[in-house]
């Protein structure tokens, strides 16, 4: 099944049609990327998206060839061009033999309204990424990751490091709760998730201690609610992690962060400029 999954992509500035999108031709080289929801025909979070891919691009020694308003009007443009006002959009800047900027929008999968209400069921899977802070196509250890979650049957799987801590989700990032505290993995361990800044802005903005610490596996039951944070989940209760069980969907802290984040995206959406 082909990545793209709308009628039209962008092949660097060029509308190209669905049937002519052929993903070996970024794997070739680096790759760095962003994933970016679209609300409303808006993408959400847009500012912070391009500040860490140009964060990606500084760590690996690339250099990025559009600057901020040609990345949000080809965003716009392929928006436009598919008549589409939900969903995400992938942006890959691919370092080869011609470099290719290439945008479009890819399958997703949103989490129910009962997945919120009751959280979801995680597995840990013991492996780190190669250089967590970049934000660079994997394609080895994304598919074996895949691979262990869909055998598992579950939301999302928590990477654990060479040490035995907790970092991140496969695709997001892990927070903590103990008390009034929420607790995450150091940022030099992670991929610096756009969704993980807005959440730990929004904890410093309701009165809320954040503590970036690193947590062993081991210790995951002493927490009180545990939750995934990301661009497709937002922010998701987890209600069991392996054997583990926790009544995160129903921790105070956590509706706190849920209702004050879910207000940051309408704030987001509301506030941006088309122009």
């Amino acid at each position: 099944m082909s990545e793209c999954i709308e009628k039209f992509f962008l092949y660097n500035n060029e509308l190209k049609n669905k049937e002519q999108f052929k993903e070996a031709e970024f794997k070739h080289g680096k790759s760095i990327y962003e994933v970016i929801r679209i609300i409303d025909g808006k993408p959400l979070f847009l500012k912070l998206h391009l500040r860490r891919m140009k964060n990606s691009a500084k760590i690996t020694n690339l250099r990025l060839w559009l600057n901020e308003k040609d990345i949000k009007n080809s965003i716009l443009k392929l928006i436009k061009a598919n008549e589409i006002s939900v969903g995400n959009i992938k942006i890959i800047f691919n370092f080869y033999e011609k470099n290719t900027f290439l945008s479009y929008f890819l399958p997703y999968n949103y989490p129910s309204l009962e997945e919120y209400k009751v959280g979801v069921d995680t597995i840990f899977y013991h492996g780190e990424r190669e250089n967590p802070n970049a934000k660079v196509i994997n394609y080895e250890f994304r598919t074996k990751v895949d691979s262990t979650i869909k055998e598992k049957n579950v939301f999302e799987a928590i990477l654990v490091d060479s040490n035995g801590n907790i970092t991140e989700g496969s695709k997001s990032n892990i927070f903590m709760i103990k008390g009034n505290t929420v607790v995450t993995a150091p940022l030099k361990n992670v991929l610096p998730g756009t969704t993980r800044k807005v959440v730990m802005d929004i904890c410093s903005k309701i009165g809320l201690e954040v503590s970036e610490k690193e947590v062993s596996y081991k210790d995951v039951e002493k927490f009180d609610a545990l939750f995934i944070s990301g661009t497709s989940p937002k922010v998701l209760p987890i209600k069991k992690v392996e054997n583990v069980k926790f009544d995160s969907s129903n921790n105070k802290v956590l509706l706190k962060i849920i209702k004050a984040y879910d207000k940051e995206v309408r704030d987001d959406i509301k506030n941006f400029d088309t122009d």
